[in-house]
């Protein structure tokens, strides 16, 4: 019996956050929380349906199943909450659901290896694959969702934000609001790419992270 609660433990840990998933077994039915302060990055593969056109399910599995295990060992490494997959979009916060003063820059390091990471692998010889990744910081309401196959989930302006950077972004790029450029602006190198119209939210000032200094 201790073996077989310690895959439960194990499998609920592969679904929620630690603290969350403590908070269910505690007994709590209702699980929904605001943060004020966190970071949230959307990657998505660029052309990724179209490039992957020629293969076969297993082969499409393996090669995401292959980018995402690498992703997943970088929110480990810089004690990030990765929220879910879908498709080929990646999602990934900083700073909940146990705060983190260095959020902004945990998840900047992180996008900057994501990229590393993918320009190494490649469905077609000589095309590496690319992401466009958006990154936006804020406030955003979490919680726990379903009572079968449930999903810890986030809302709010600052995702529907950060999503909105991802799917107005370029292919190659990593494009982050101007809230996220003042906390990244003294370590980092990134460059205005001025003025675009956002869906939802008109026009918006926004910047590319390229890098760190000193580098």
């Amino acid at each position: 019996m201790a073996e077989e609660q310690e895959k439960s433990e194990q499998l609920l840990l592969n679904i929620l956050p630690k603290a969350i998933a403590e908070r269910l077994k505690r007994g709590e039915s209702t699980i929904a929380d605001s943060f004020d302060d966190v970071t949230v990055l959307f990657g998505d593969i660029a052309n990724f349906t179209k490039l992957s056109a020629d293969l076969s399910p297993a082969q499409l599995v393996e090669i995401l199943n292959r980018i995402f295990s690498l992703f997943d060992e970088l929110a480990d490494k810089y004690n990030l909450e990765k929220i879910k997959t879908l498709g080929d979009a990646y999602m990934v916060v900083g700073g909940l659901p146990i705060p983190q003063a260095n959020h902004a820059s945990a998840i900047a390091e992180m996008a900057l290896e994501m990229q590393s990471i993918i320009g190494q692998f490649s469905l077609k010889v000589g095309e590496p694959l690319q992401m466009r990744i958006g990154i936006n910081t804020g406030p955003v309401e979490a919680g726990v969702i379903g009572m079968k196959k449930f999903t810890y989930d986030l809302w709010g302006d600052t995702v529907n934000t950060a999503n909105r950077m991802e799917s107005h972004g370029i292919s190659g790029k990593i494009q982050v609001t101007a809230i996220t450029y003042e906390r990244l602006k003294e370590k980092y190198l990134l460059e205005e790419r001025g003025k675009i119209t956002v869906k939802g939210k008109g026009e918006m000032i926004t910047y590319f992270l390229t890098g760190r200094k000193g580098e």
